[in-house]
């Protein structure tokens, strides 16, 4: 049987306030399941190719074990904002009415401190792994995208994920490639265990699991990246960049733990 992997949709009733990171303006928001949310808006920075990064990098990390919010589509009604005195906010709502991606508000939680806090050698080869899977470069010293909920290391904000996409015609390039960036890594000084992690996520990551995960790109997303006017065949680029670069995983993981080697 096909594996189905399906996303609750809810509508955003209220927005709270602005969270300030990076040009995302990403915002604290209530929905109309009486939960909080961050909600990443389609209309900022990288557009819907954001969203498809976060999306992509989620729930891979979550079918990998790791902990990652629930994230939700969040539809934003055209009339919501327009008492917003906030013009590059009112803006922004206006260019993202429709279909956004939302993470569940971990209330309480805190910022991920590479210096005052210790991490397990194999979560961190886990996240090593993940991050050199998806491309992203946005886990750095500098801002780790992780957070610390109820004694748990969570992780966040992946749409700096998946370089590929800025760049559609050289995916497979990038998937067959080497990912420098990864020497920035916040936890590759303590990924001692890539090997075995290797092993464990290369059986995780099925075929039918691949697909299912983007199989949940919406349809409007793809059409509004403009790489094609086929929204499956868009999703098929993703699927295959995903498949390949799987396959390239012994390659990827000696590049990190020749990083790594490097810096210690």
């Amino acid at each position: 049987m096909e594996e189905t992997l399906t996303l609750r949709t809810v509508n955003v009733t209220r927005y709270i306030l602005p969270l300030r990171e990076g040009g995302s303006l990403p915002a604290l928001a209530d929905a109309d399941d009486g939960f909080k949310y961050v909600l990443k808006f389609r209309g900022a920075g990288q557009r819907e190719k954001a969203l498809i990064a976060e999306l992509l990098g989620g729930e891979i990390a979550r079918t990998l074990g790791l902990k990652v919010p629930e994230l939700v589509f969040a539809n934003l009604d055209p009339a919501f904002g327009r008492s917003e005195g906030d013009e590059e906010i009112q803006d922004l709502l206006k260019g993202s009415q429709g279909l956004n991606l939302a993470l569940h508000f971990l209330s309480s939680a805190i910022n991920y401190d590479p210096v005052a806090m210790s991490t397990d050698p194999y979560l961190a080869s886990q996240i090593v792994w993940l991050d050199m899977f998806i491309t992203n470069v946005d886990r750095t010293f500098r801002n780790t995208n992780m957070l610390i909920w109820n004694r748990e290391l969570w992780l966040i904000d992946h749409g700096a994920s998946f370089l590929f996409q800025h760049a559609w015609v050289n995916w497979r390039r990038n998937a067959e490639g080497p990912f420098p960036i990864i020497k920035n890594h916040v936890l590759l000084p303590v990924a001692t265990e890539l090997d075995t992690v290797n092993e464990a996520f290369k059986q995780i990551l099925t075929p039918d699991k691949i697909q299912a995960i983007v199989n949940t790109i919406p349809d409007e997303w793809l059409l509004a990246g403009g790489d094609s006017e086929d929204p499956e065949e868009s999703r098929q680029v993703y699927h295959d960049f995903l498949t390949l670069r799987l396959s390239y995983s012994d390659q990827f993981i000696k590049e990190a733990q020749d990083a790594r080697t490097a810096l210690i």
